[in-house]
């Protein structure tokens, strides 16, 4: 069992959580992710490591509330327990010989991408961040990244926060500006990963893309995060979760992300009529 250090709410959607599991603490690194089950009959979900306290023997989780695992999980609360809490998994986030890098980060995905942009800064690479929501309520981490980026570019769609648009228009201005970019990490929605590699292939600039949306098993026996990557399959969880973004074919992994969204609105609905009988 791992007992919930920390719970901390970002946005009506989002959770962050600490969780104490000195192990996987010790190990952890940005771009890598653990398994977890919420109870002894839950299923098995892959989560990304958001950051590691080594002293406190914490690992931080941020996730998105969209089915019924995420929704028992965030019914959880401070000093409550889980039941399974497993990792490091997957290949870490290459960081060595970058002097300077964007990072591009979307929604949740931001969760994951603000670990690699912090250890970049350990490192002393001069980072800059571009993060974008679709309206101000679903900002998370803002504070965050400003501490760990030399340059911060906020969007939302609605323009009710930072810029209005989209996060390649930035990217792009810093390109055709003059910045130098040894290489641009992006992690966010497909649609978004698909859309910035468009901006920075026609500049040859180094794109790395992180495969995580697409994860469902977490070990590569399920079959959900198969992807193809310069023609060859590959599985986000066992080979990535990052990847050459000139290489992705990203039409097939949209095609084969909304592969679930049924079962998952199902468990979701499910979850919801559970919940509201527990309450009476």
């Amino acid at each position: 069992m791992y007992k919930i250090a920390k719970k901390r709410v970002l946005n009506p959607t989002v959770t962050m959580m600490d969780i104490s599991a000195p192990l996987v603490a010790k190990k952890g690194q940005a771009g890598q992710f653990i398994i977890l089950r919420v109870d002894k009959d839950g299923e098995r979900i892959p989560l990304t490591i958001a950051g590691c306290d080594r002293d406190a023997g914490t690992v931080k989780i941020i996730f998105q509330v969209v089915g019924g695992t995420t929704m028992a999980l965030n019914a959880k609360n401070e000093g409550e327990y889980i039941e399974d809490f497993v990792g490091p998994l997957g290949c870490p986030t290459k960081t060595e010989g970058v002097k300077k890098v964007c990072i591009v980060g979307g929604g949740v995905g931001c969760a994951i991408a603000l670990p690699v942009a912090q250890r970049f800064h350990e490192l002393g690479a001069e980072v800059h961040s571009i993060v974008g929501f679709r309206n101000k309520d679903l900002v998370i981490l803002e504070d965050e990244f400003r501490a760990c980026s030399d340059k911060f570019t906020i969007m939302t769609d609605d323009g009710s926060y930072g810029r209005q648009g989209v996060v390649t228009v930035p990217l792009k201005e810093a390109i055709e500006s003059g910045e130098n970019y040894d290489e641009v990490i992006t992690i966010g929605p497909l649609i978004m990963m698909k859309f910035v590699v468009a901006t920075t292939k026609p500049y040859g600039i180094k794109t790395t893309v992180s495969m995580n949306p697409i994860m469902i098993d977490g070990t590569g026996m399920c079959g959900g995060c198969r992807l193809t990557v310069g023609g060859k399959t590959k599985f986000a969880c066992v080979d990535g979760p990052d990847f050459d973004g000139f290489e992705v074919d990203f039409d097939e992994a949209m095609e084969r992300a909304t592969m679930y969204s049924e079962f998952e609105k199902h468990e979701r609905e499910e979850s919801c009529n559970l919940f509201k009988k527990e309450v009476k």
